[in-house]
């Protein structure tokens, strides 16, 4: 939430270098959050899909190290691209049906390409009732500062303007792809109307942040459970997985009994939507939802409660 006019903030809590947010650490001045129902923790699935292009755009830029296939190879790099096309024919399938079988709608981050080229899939996720969320162009035109303000105002534009005529909806949230911004990005999502962001990774509860009219809401994703950061880029064991799954949320679930938590999954249907991975998945959100005060929510969900009981920043 904006601050007051005048407002000075005190040198105990002056935090980063940037003007996003103010820092509230969680044993400051914080209120304590309460979710519906008096529940512990708010668990909200992030599920990714996005598309590789089969060539980079001269003015786009890919992380050098994007995940899949045995790592980057010589044009066509077929191996990549079709391991990561794999969650659209069939690991999203999978994840979202897992996802149900625990009472979960997912918080679908569709990128442009996948809107626009797959609308089998977005009927498909709108079916079962996700929330579909801008999530870029592709993984091949990512934010980052080497754009100008024009032209990063005109991505995220396109962006919003393409994935509401493919979806029919206009999208309430933003996941960049690989979590890539520039220094002025929160600030132009607000100005688009965008209610909240995922790519800030750095709380256990949502967030408000200093952008447009103070309304944007930082809903950060638990990048240690982020399974491009853990099964891909750290090799971790899909068993590891699970109990590092278990004991995120042993540990907040007990401290949301003082103080309301939150833990953010983001899963990939081409990595984590592979059969053999399912099981293990299955067996966390077990584990979560075995326990009660467990709110399944989505990002809009999360968004619209903390606005209306609590906000922070």
């Amino acid at each position: 939430m904006a601050p007051e006019p005048g407002y000075v903030r005190p040198q105990l809590y002056r935090g980063m270098d940037h003007g996003h947010y103010d820092y509230q650490p969680l044993n400051g001045s914080r209120p304590a959050l309460r979710w519906p129902d008096d529940c512990r923790l708010a668990l909200c699935v992030v599920v990714s899909l996005d598309i590789m292009e089969w060539v980079t755009p001269a003015d786009g830029y890919q992380l050098p190290s994007l995940a899949g296939g045995y790592g980057p190879s010589p044009f066509p790099d077929v191996t990549r691209w079709s391991h990561r096309e794999y969650g659209h024919r069939v690991g999203v399938f999978r994840l979202l049906d897992t996802l149900a079988k625990h009472g979960i709608k997912a918080t679908v981050a569709m990128d442009v390409l996948t809107a626009e080229n797959y609308p089998f899939l977005v009927q498909h996720c709108q079916s079962m009732g996700c929330e579909i969320i801008a999530h870029g162009i592709s993984a091949s035109r990512m934010i980052s500062s080497q754009m100008s303000e024009e032209d990063e105002r005109e991505y995220i534009a396109s962006s919003l303007a393409r994935l509401r005529q493919a979806t029919g909806s206009p999208a309430r949230g933003w996941l960049g792809q690989e979590y890539g911004e520039s220094e002025r990005t929160p600030q132009l999502l607000a100005e688009k109307g965008i209610d909240y962001v995922c790519d800030w990774v750095n709380d256990d509860q949502p967030y408000m942040m200093k952008a447009g009219d103070g309304s944007l809401c930082a809903i950060p994703i638990t990048l240690p459970l982020d399974d491009v950061a853990s099964l891909w880029e750290r090799r971790i064991s899909m068993s590891r997985y699970v109990q590092m799954v278990k004991e995120t949320f042993d540990a907040l679930y007990e401290e949301g009994a003082r103080n309301g938590t939150m833990i953010v999954l983001n899963l990939r249907p081409w990595l984590t939507g592979q059969p053999f991975r399912v099981r293990y998945l299955n067996e966390a959100l077990g584990y979560i939802l075995g326990h009660t005060g467990v709110w399944r929510a989505t990002g809009s969900e999360i968004v619209d409660w903390c606005r209306v009981n609590r906000l922070n920043g």
